[in-house]
Formats: C-alpha cells, structure tokens, sequence
C-alpha cells in the first residue's frame, strides 16, 4: 500500500439573580427560634439541615475518617498515594532520535499543525515524526515506535495520529494502525486514509469489513489515487472471499486505459495478478506486459511474470 472540522439568545434562559429586593434575604433575624413558614415551620432550627443542605444527599461531602480530618469542614481527602493508579499516564518506551535530527526537516504544513503545543513538546513531537519518515521503509518497526511516542505526545492531533498509523501499517500492527487511523479521521474527517483502513480490516481477516469500506459513502469524496487504491484493497477482498472473478471485476475500469500516472503501474499489476489467480492466464501475461511497458523504474516485477 503507498504512503503517504447558536440557539437564539432570546430563548435562553437568564443566569442572572433577580434584582427584585423582594428576593433577597432579610438581614433581620427571626425572634422565634422556627421558620415562620414554608414544609419546616413546625422544625426547630437547629433540626434543620446547615446552609449546605443535606449532609446525607447525592454528592455531599461526608466525613469517613476520624481524628484531625474529621473535623476538616473540607471533608475527607485522599492523599495522592491513595488515588487511583490506573489514572495516571503511563510511561512509555521512546526510541532514542539522533541529535543531528532537529525536527526543521519537516514541511512548513505539518509543522504549523503542531504550533498549539507547547514549544518543548513540539520539538520532540516533530523529531518523532521526522524519525517515522526515515525509518519507514528501512526499519518499519522502529517507525512504528516513533510513532507511538509522537501520539503519546500529541494524541489529538489528526497530523500525528495519522503518521503513527501508516507507521503501524507497514509494521504489520493492524489493529493499532486501525485504532490510529480512525483517529486521525474522527479529528480532521479527511478520508484519504480510507484505502488503507480497508486494508488492515484485511490483514485482521476480515474481508467483509473491508467491503465495507469500500462501499461507503466516504468513497466517493476521495481524489483520484486513493480511489484506485481503494479498488485494489477491493479486489484483494474479494479474492480473500474466494471470490475469484468479482476480484477481475473489480478492477475493470476505464483506468486501466492511463499511461503516465503513479497510480496506473499498481493498478495493471494488481489486475494482471487478478487475472492470473482467476485462471485466465494469457489474459495475465498480456496485462503485465502492459505493466512493465509503464513501469519505467521496475517499482514491480511485471516485466519477469510477463515472461512465464
């Protein structure tokens, strides 16, 4: 797979108190020590329940702990030993990055997405993301950990959710690169990594959920080479199905006729090997030679399977 957001003010109620002097408070106090009126007239008052209101009511404090803190009118505390463990971020591993990586190697665009962070934050966040590009196809595992340690710092940034996904992706993490990836969509609503959600709900075995997506409304809002991408996960999805010649179909298309797109060497290949699995072989041999007679920098291997 390649790489690569008001009710009408004159219904809302007033939150101001009434300047009425009627509703304020008499500054007198009563002679008699019971309410002159009103459900507690036959109470005493020091039956009452304080100013507070109920001591027992939802969401009161109680005092559950004697001595010193008992007394406390702030009620009881728990010391920060006592709090909840599985509150507090946990540390994670983060791969050492080279001092010669600054983060200035990023392109203007991403970098202005990470201006709402801190300055120190961002830093490490953009090394990350820089590390990522890097290592993407050198060492996809350890593109994959930068990209966990940049989510863990910018987790809601779309930018960095995304490149920690596609790092998961070629790593082979489906099910994280999948939680990322819808991420990253949920904050921007950018489709365009539609094609490869696709592909991890097929490397997690699940076909069907890859047509899915396919078949969803978000398809058709995508540009061009993702659409073609999409095609290709498509057909590689109905193959898994076992569904041999739905996987040809898939892929017929108008397209097939371009020559000088980055796109059309990936998609005549995938169409060749989709004609070659279906059985239909001379068909195969001839596609790939159509692919080869595109793939002027050999990305495939079109041009020896064209030979078989």
């Amino acid at each position: 797979m390649d790489e690569r957001k008001p009710r009408d003010s004159s219904s809302r109620p007033s939150s101001r108190p009434s300047s009425s002097s009627s509703a304020r408070p008499s500054s007198a106090r009563q002679s008699s020590s019971r309410p002159a009126s009103g459900p507690n007239k036959d109470r005493r008052r020091e039956d009452l329940p304080a100013r507070g209101g109920s001591s027992d009511r939802r969401g009161a404090t109680r005092n559950v702990s004697t001595g010193r803190e008992a007394s406390d009118p702030r009620g009881f505390r728990a010391t920060p030993q006592d709090r909840d463990q599985s509150r507090i971020r946990p540390r994670i591993f983060e791969p050492d990055i080279p001092d010669e990586i600054t983060g200035e190697e990023l392109e203007k665009s991403v970098r202005a997405e990470l201006l709402s962070l801190s300055a120190e934050n961002a830093k490490v966040v953009a090394r990350h993301l820089v590390s990522i590009n890097i290592h993407m196809d050198s060492d996809p595992e350890l593109a994959h950990k930068h990209g966990v340690a940049a989510a863990h710092h910018a987790g809601r940034l779309a930018v960095v959710r995304e490149s920690a996904g596609y790092a998961a992706y070629r790593a082979g993490h489906y099910e994280i690169a999948l939680k990322e990836l819808r991420a990253a969509h949920r904050i921007s609503g950018d489709v365009s990594m539609w094609p490869v959600m696709a592909d991890c709900e097929r490397g997690l075995g699940r076909p069907l959920k890859a047509l899915n997506l396919a078949g969803s409304d978000e398809v058709k809002r995508l540009a061009k080479p993702e659409e073609i991408e999409m095609r290709i996960v498509a057909s590689g999805a109905r193959r898994d199905l076992g569904e041999l010649d739905a996987a040809v179909i898939t892929l017929t298309c108008k397209e097939l006729k371009t020559e000088n797109e980055e796109w059309a060497v990936r998609l005549r290949y995938a169409y060749a090997d989709a004609l070659h699995t279906a059985g239909r072989k001379e068909e195969a041999t001839e596609w790939f030679g159509k692919c080869a007679a595109i793939d002027h920098e050999e990305l495939t291997d079109a041009a020896e399977r064209a030979q078989l």
